[in-house]
């Protein structure tokens, strides 16, 4: 009867043991087997290349790869504190030369002989392939609004504000002979530094480049 009785606690120690092996065991065969949630990875579209910097200049795009004998709506911007000339076509930058200015360049033209360049908006009035610095494109320096200040101020007079309304009608080079001041040209003659009276300076072959396809009513900007 004992022998039974061990026979049977045998049994049961060994179904005991049997049942804890698989507890423990399934959940070990559970992990292995289970898949890893599928991930999708997050594609983000390509980033846009960077671009200059122009502040003030409304351009939609730059291509200094574009050839200058394709340009057929030129406008130009000045960067006085840049040092910088723009040249666009149609809302994008084509050519970005480096200037020279006069040895006061900060703030708006005043008066005759103060170094500075004028500021504002202007056009060519003179393209000439022989000037004293190479080759110039004349800006028609001093415009009416120019005028039209310095005249309230007392600066120049009726028959001066009259004269200079009178050429940029007419698209020529206003009169350089007032307190105002004139002859306000890009020309050639080098970049290196502020050595003009007030004009905008680029290296020859730049300026051989811009003669060609800037012509008589050009739109320029020129900003601080």
């Amino acid at each position: 009867m004992k022998g039974t009785k061990l026979l049977w606690k045998e049994k049961n120690a060994v179904a005991l043991s049997l049942f804890l092996t698989l507890i423990l065991f399934l959940p070990s065969c559970s992990t292995v087997e289970q898949k890893p949630p599928s991930i999708t990875k997050c594609v983000l579209p390509p980033s846009e290349p960077s671009r200059p910097e122009y502040e003030g200049v409304p351009y939609c795009a730059v291509d200094f790869n574009f050839p200058l004998s394709a340009v057929s709506n030129p406008s130009l911007y000045v960067l006085k504190k840049d040092r910088r000339l723009l040249v666009l076509n149609d809302g994008v930058i084509v050519r970005d030369y480096k200037i020279g200015l006069g040895p006061n360049p900060s703030g708006d033209k005043l008066f005759q002989g103060d170094g500075r360049t004028p500021e504002g908006e202007f056009f060519i009035c003179k393209k000439n392939a022989s000037s004293k610095f190479y080759k110039s494109l004349g800006l028609n320096y001093p415009s009416p609004k120019h005028a039209w200040e310095a005249l309230n101020m007392g600066i120049i007079s009726p028959g001066d504000y009259k004269n200079i309304v009178k050429a940029n009608e007419n698209m020529t080079l206003p009169p350089y002979n007032t307190k105002l001041g004139g002859a306000i040209f890009i020309h050639g003659g080098g970049n290196r530094f502020d050595w003009t009276e007030g004009c905008i300076a680029l290296n020859n072959s730049s300026m051989d480049e811009l003669f060609k396809v800037i012509r008589v009513g050009t739109p320029v900007k020129v900003l601080p």
